[in-house]
């Protein structure tokens, strides 16, 4: 069976009501605590990778390689987690469980004490906060299916990649001039150091809060009576038949899993590596880091929603490519730039195609999932991303170590997003529906 025909094959899908989407892409509004402000723009930038811990250029190794074997984790247990979730009907409890995990591990980052002994255990619980993200994700993505329509995937799609951005300018706006700005923040935190400790228990609080609506508004997903019960190895023999029947049937399926896994990990390390570069290599001061954070989710907060509407009606392998190319020219200007003007503009172009391109990856996956699949199909396209996660991080860190330049990072960065770009080109593009 074709791709095509196999996502025409597939059960329509219903489109809900607007109150549903809202409650789902509250969760992206949450998640953006970890994703912007945990790992972004304030705990990462301006706490874990200073001089505090031992410099930006060691930090920043250290950093690099425990999200590098964090993404092996997640390759290891997405595809399966998304499986067991199809099959037993429990996707909004996983969604649940593994988000409250997440909310742990980002409260627990109060506990990384300024000291250089403390930067593994910064970077641990960053990268474990990774893995039960991307889990949760599979469950969250899966459910874009349960509240969409073929014709209507791609703009709810970019609302939540929308909603996701938003929510970081906000927790940012809140942060800054409620705590990091003024010499003594609320509560009376006056101990900077302390601030940016606080600072994950405050994102800890925005993920639980936020990510409530879609627990109660969506409905768990029915399980398959047919399905039998597996074990956990039992499940990775089901997978891999699923990797083969992929082969065999659905090849370019398979194909665009793989290219989307590169260029993801290039997207995201653009946003893990993006602040750090501004303070380390063009000097920004933390005040200009995070109006450029505000700034920058703003522009991406404007691709993602925009490139809903384009996915809808061009497809979404058009607007991955056009978003690649925007964002190897943008990167390749930056590394031979030094002024904070041209980091301005091409750091603001990298935010304005990053939304896209994560938004329209996500709705290439939903087009060709099947009715009662999705969830396996997600962990795969989580697992696929994952099993390359460890790429980005690894050249980024191996950039730097060879040339002794932090600038060096976005060398490998670059590389990361052209290899993607070249093994999307001969994927087929999926049906509209």
């Amino acid at each position: 069976m074709s791709d095509v025909t196999m996502a025409q094959a597939a059960p329509k899908r219903r489109q809900s009501h607007w109150g549903q989407v809202l409650a789902w892409a509250s969760w992206d509004w949450g998640s953006a605590a970890f994703n912007a402000v945990m790992t972004t723009f304030i705990f990462t930038a301006f706490y874990l990778t200073t001089d505090i811990f031992g410099g930006a250029d060691y930090t920043s190794q250290v950093l690099g390689w425990c999200l590098g074997i964090a993404g092996v984790l997640i390759a290891l247990l997405a595809p399966v987690a998304g499986q067991r979730s199809d099959h037993s009907g429990r996707r909004r409890l996983w969604l649940g469980v593994n988000t409250l995990i997440v909310v742990l591990l980002t409260g627990s980052c109060f506990f990384v004490l300024p000291n250089p002994s403390y930067l593994l255990l910064g970077c641990s619980l960053l990268a474990l906060g990774h893995v039960f993200s991307e889990l949760a994700s599979v469950n969250y993505n899966a459910m874009l299916l349960q509240i969409s329509s073929p014709k209507t995937i791609g703009r709810i799609s970019g609302i939540g990649w929308a909603f996701g951005y938003l929510g970081g300018i906000v927790a940012l706006l809140i942060l800054y001039y409620g705590l990091l700005s003024p010499e003594v923040g609320f509560f009376g935190i006056s101990d900077e150091n302390f601030k940016y400790r606080f600072v994950a228990l405050f994102s800890a609080a925005w993920i639980a809060v936020f990510s409530l609506p879609v627990l109660f508004a969506i409905p768990e997903n029915h399980a398959d009576p047919t399905a039998a019960k597996l074990g956990f190895l039992a499940s990775y023999r089901e997978l891999f038949r699923t990797i083969g029947r992929l082969w065999r049937e659905q090849r370019h399926t398979l194909y665009f899993l793989i290219s989307s896994a590169i260029f993801r990990d290039g997207l995201a390390a653009i946003f893990t590596f993006g602040a750090v570069i501004a303070v380390g290599t063009f000097g920004f001061a933390k005040g200009d880091v995070l109006i450029f954070a505000i700034a920058g989710n703003v522009v991406a907060a404007i691709g993602a929603f925009s490139a809903g509407y384009f996915d809808d009606k061009l497809g979404p392998k058009t607007v991955i490519v056009i978003s690649l190319i925007g964002l190897l020219v943008s990167a390749v200007v930056l590394f031979f730039s030094s002024g904070k003007t041209i980091f301005w503009i091409f750091g603001l172009l990298l935010c304005l195609f990053v939304g896209p391109a994560q938004s329209s990856a996500r709705t290439f996956v939903g087009r060709l999932a099947p009715g009662g699949g999705e969830g396996e199909l997600y962990g795969l396209y989580a697992t696929t991303g994952r099993a390359a996660s460890f790429i980005a991080p690894i050249l980024f860190a191996s950039f730097i170590g060879w040339f002794g330049s932090q600038r060096f990072g976005i060398i490998g960065i670059g590389i990361v997003l052209l290899a993607g770009l070249l093994l999307l080109l001969p994927v087929k593009r999926p049906a509209q529906g």
